[in-house]
């Protein structure tokens, strides 16, 4: 692991929600995982039989990770090792993120949504032109 020195005089963060997490110092393992179903209606209805995820592929699908084939070589040198930032100011983290202040080994980070636009229908104009 990095062997540097994070220092941050001020954090100021309104929100952290939905599987977020604010971490503060080393870590080893970090792992963020959301699920979520997004519905946007023009009427609102709620029908008792919503939110099942197992009826939608993309929460079980496995995301295909393509594996790097290349070869490459780096050296790097800390001239100094503090990393120092004065102030972070966030208005939201949300839906699986992370802000982290320090060193990590590793870090997985998955979201998964599924978007609902449910429009009321368009009326036509020849069902206008008999309504009238």
């Amino acid at each position: 692991m990095l062997t540097r020195t994070s220092c941050v005089d001020a954090i100021n963060i309104d929100i952290v929600s939905f599987a977020s997490i604010l971490q503060l110092g080393d870590s080893c393992i970090i792992n963020g995982f959301s699920k979520a179903l997004a519905v946007q209606r023009e009427a609102e209805q709620f029908y008792g039989n919503e939110g099942d995820l197992i009826s939608y592929p993309v929460f079980s699908e496995p995301i295909p990770f393509e594996s790097i084939n290349e070869y490459f070589s780096f050296s790097q040198h800390h001239l100094n090792p503090v990393i120092k930032v004065h102030n972070i100011d966030i208005i939201a983290i949300s839906s699986s993120s992370l802000l982290h202040v320090g060193n990590s080994q590793h870090v997985s980070m998955e979201v998964r949504v599924k978007h609902f636009r449910q429009l009321l229908p368009v009326p036509r104009e020849e069902d206008q032109e008999q309504g009238q």
